[in-house]
């Protein structure tokens, strides 16, 4: 549930916003120049660089690979590969690929771990908003109160030999938009690895996967969002390599209605958003597709429980910026983390 983000700048400061790039575009100007390609892919601008390979098969086998993927898990795209084993729920277990079981299997593991505050179930609220969608509105009481019953990670069973998935109430509907494009992420820098690539930057919105260290052996520097300013603002910037960095936050998608914003994150127990003091949330970890799931599940906790919690998992750090523009790092940053915007204050 995230979405946008920015391209490499000049300076090799790696910004956590959209990549900067005309759509459908491929950049090549000499042999020692980085190529990339630039499409609106997955409702987001997805850019991949490369800095060490000049052929534009690879871009091609990335974006074929994104599109083939979107094509089985999105929630707003007819007859995908998730809308039919959503039209399949109450009714009995329904076959899938490898990878759509695999998503759903890492899904319940982060809906089981933070007790359902993460919970891929959620999608007929997320139906209902249709925030970031032209459709979006905001449903009557009514409504939520209708599909809050249909919600439950509790009632997804996974049969790993027949590889099937039961979605056991009827009116089920799994969301994977909180999860799918760091599974995305990480299956295209395996996919550059294994055609040689060393050096790479893959974003997918909010999603960025650094691939190796930067051609002279740095660490690549990944900017993170100013979340009350438009896209490419940052606060600071964190220095990593062969990991992932996504952010979420209020700023990404949201409803204005009523006079009042909506945010896109919901809450799976209220069907709204959530409401507390965080503003945005970067986690940094390993794969991006735990990143992708922790930016939603740490968000939902709020600032002292998500701090604590995120202190817990082993190879994965947090940014946490709050409403008030204070910013709290956990342990494993700290050394890392540096802030270049004096509107902003670091706390620990």
């Amino acid at each position: 549930m995230k979405t946008f983000f920015k391209s490499l700048i000049s300076l090799s400061l790696v910004t956590s916003l959209f990549f900067v790039g005309c759509n459908n575009t491929v950049s090549k100007n000499t042999s020692s120049d980085p190529l990339k390609r630039t499409e609106l892919l997955m409702g987001t601008t997805v850019s991949v660089t490369l800095f060490d390979h000049q052929d534009p098969e690879i871009l091609n086998d990335a974006f074929n690979l994104v599109k083939e993927l979107e094509n089985e898990l999105s929630l707003n795209k007819s007859s995908t590969l998730l809308t039919e084993l959503n039209a399949s729920s109450g009714t009995a277990p329904y076959k899938v690929n490898s990878t759509l079981f695999d998503i759903v299997e890492k899904g319940v593991y982060y809906s089981e771990l933070t007790n359902g505050s993460f919970d891929l179930s959620v999608g007929p609220i997320v139906k209902l908003w249709s925030i970031g969608l032209p459709e979006a509105r905001v449903p009557s009481q009514e409504e939520i109160d209708a599909a809050l019953p249909t919600i439950g990670y509790e009632n997804i069973i996974l049969d790993p030999d027949a590889s099937t998935i039961y979605l056991e109430k009827p009116n089920m509907k799994l969301d994977l938009g909180g999860i799918a494009k760091g599974y995305t992420a990480d299956a295209i820098a395996d996919l550059l690895a294994s055609k040689g690539v060393e050096h790479a930057l893959v974003d997918l919105g909010g999603n960025i996967y650094t691939l190796g260290h930067k051609v002279d052996g740095s660490l690549w520097k990944v900017g993170i969002q100013d979340p009350f300013e438009n896209r490419n603002n940052i606060v600071g910037y964190v220095s990593v390599a062969d990991q992932s960095v996504v952010t979420s936050g209020i700023y990404e998608r949201f409803l204005e209605a009523n006079g009042k914003k909506y945010h896109h994150i919901l809450d799976p127990k209220t069907g709204y958003p959530f409401d507390n003091d965080i503003a945005g949330i970067s986690i940094i970890s390993d794969k991006s597709i735990d990143g992708d799931a922790l930016s939603t599940a740490v968000f939902s906790k709020g600032l002292e429980e998500g701090l604590a919690f995120v202190q817990t998992l082993p190879g994965v750090d947090a940014i946490f910026i709050s409403k008030d523009s204070k910013i709290y790092i956990t342990e494993g940053l700290k050394g890392n983390f540096v802030l270049t915007n004096e509107a902003f204050e670091l706390i620990n």
